[in-house]
């Protein structure tokens, strides 16, 4: 695996029990949790999700990760965290920019036509057994190409590269690897992947996965989880801790996979899903159209910044699910969540303010939300618009930003505190953490002990 150059596995021996869960053990110990539990899920074969940097020359092409605190490509052939058919579909492109002459980016002189992929894998075949799905898992293939859009010079061998994955991968090859091929295009000399271009060239279109109960479906611009078989865990634990008939608000949405689960597999009364990635709302249009019409509640999406006026997102939930990217919670909602139970006793003048408003940042902000929204179901009675949360949710893939939040929210209050199996509760939400986080970072610390997402890019 290249255990010492490749930066994406910082654990090779003990996998089954890192020495990140004593601490995280002890941590949760020190806030009343006595029974918190660790579970490794698949150790090897586990990522059905990877970005992988592409360098080198078309005669050697390196596809891979960056060497630790460097810009160096480490070629990571036969990963063993990757789903295997990642593995292969990763040869596959080998083999094609060897033979058609596809030239890595060169990123300091800006050069060449490859700069990354993003593979993606999906189970969700129902011509086969369940027990078969996982490892026939097919690869959706994104190629993000060095060029403005399609009409660039290098465009034809774009193409041709699609072409060589869809001969050699598709339906009529033997296996059948390739979902789709999609283009990406990206000129920037930033750290971002991708740009703001996607082209869909070959294969299906639509992309689904069955987690939480539900389909769902991902664009290749959408945020997915790379860890399916873990996601779907934590999604079926999380049910458990969300009343039936909640309200529920889902921060750093996404897609809405968290919240549409929930509408589904809780009866909820409503769920409004924030996501500052305009990008999602197709894939959340394509998940809330397959759901069964019992689904009775309200489901909604809404393209806003949570750090911007956030009480105004939480005012009406009774749930509040977070699912920061890794530099944790945003301080402003930080700071909405620890003093959210001041504004219980002038509910009815934050209603009236909220129609006062007057500052044009803020104005802006609600109505590009607004336009951008996407809402099916009842809509929300007066009761909900008033009531307050009393539960938060906190799914963490940042376990230094996690505790950091967890000491900005308590700084000011230690409150009583009860436990609930490995989680803990706190009432009015004071402490803005509750530790009910304690089952998504069972699930977190699952995914670093052979992530590497933190090490390709710095783009989420």
């Amino acid at each position: 695996m290249g255990w010492r150059p490749c930066s994406g596995c910082t654990h090779e021996f003990n996998l089954h029990r890192p020495n990140i869960v004593e601490e995280a053990t002890n941590f949760f110990k020190s806030h009343g949790v006595s029974d918190f539990t660790f579970d490794s899920c698949r150790l090897w074969g586990w990522r059905c999700r990877a970005k992988l940097a592409i360098r080198g020359l078309s005669e050697n092409p390196l596809i891979g990760l960056y060497e630790e605190g460097t810009h160096n490509v480490v070629d990571i052939p036969q990963c063993k965290a990757h789903h295997p058919n990642i593995n292969a579909a990763v040869e596959l492109l080998r083999k094609g920019i060897k033979e058609l002459n596809i030239e890595p980016y060169d990123e300091d002189q800006g050069t060449g036509d490859l700069r990354y992929v993003q593979m993606a894998v999906t189970t969700y075949d129902t011509s086969l057994p369940a027990s078969q799905r996982y490892r026939n898992g097919k690869v959706q293939v994104a190629l993000v190409w060095n060029s403005r859009n399609e009409k660039s010079s290098n465009s034809e061998k774009l193409n041709d590269l699609a072409n060589f994955l869809w001969r050699n991968g598709g339906p009529r090859s033997n296996p059948h690897l390739i979902h789709s091929v999609w283009a990406n295009f990206q000129t920037s000399t930033n750290n971002i992947i991708f740009g703001n271009r996607w082209r869909h060239l070959l294969g299906e279109r639509d992309f689904w996965e069955h987690v939480g109960g539900i389909d769902i479906s991902l664009d290749p611009s959408s945020f997915g989880q790379a860890n399916t078989r873990a996601f779907d865990n934590l999604l079926r634990k999380l049910h458990k801790y969300v009343p039936y008939g909640a309200s529920v608000a889902d921060l750093y949405a996404g897609a809405g996979v968290i919240g549409i689960s929930l509408a589904a597999n809780r009866k909820c009364r409503s769920v409004k899903c924030i996501e500052i990635n305009k990008e999602s709302r197709p894939s959340f249009q394509k998940t809330i159209n397959r759901l069964p019409n019992s689904i009775e509640g309200s489901i909604s999406w809404h393209n806003a910044d949570t750090s911007i006026n956030p009480v105004s997102w939480l005012v009406g939930s009774d749930v509040i699910v977070v699912d920061p990217p890794r530099k944790g919670l945003d301080s402003s909602l930080v700071d909405a969540l620890r003093t959210i139970s001041s504004h219980k006793p002038s509910l009815k003048s934050l209603s009236s303010n909220v129609k006062e408003e007057k500052r044009p940042w803020i104005l802006r902000e609600r109505e590009q939300a607004k336009e951008g929204s996407v809402h099916v179901g009842r809509d929300k009675t007066v009761e909900d618009s008033q009531s307050l949360p009393e539960k938060l949710i906190y799914i963490s893939c940042g376990w230094e930003s996690f505790k950091e939040c967890s000491k900005g929210a308590s700084r000011k209050r230690n409150l009583e505190r009860k436990r609930r199996n490995s989680c803990e509760e706190q009432s009015g939400m004071d402490l803005a953490l509750n530790f009910e986080s304690a089952v998504s970072v069972c699930q977190t610390l699952c995914k670093r002990v052979a992530s590497y997402e933190r090490v390709l890019v710095k783009d989420e």
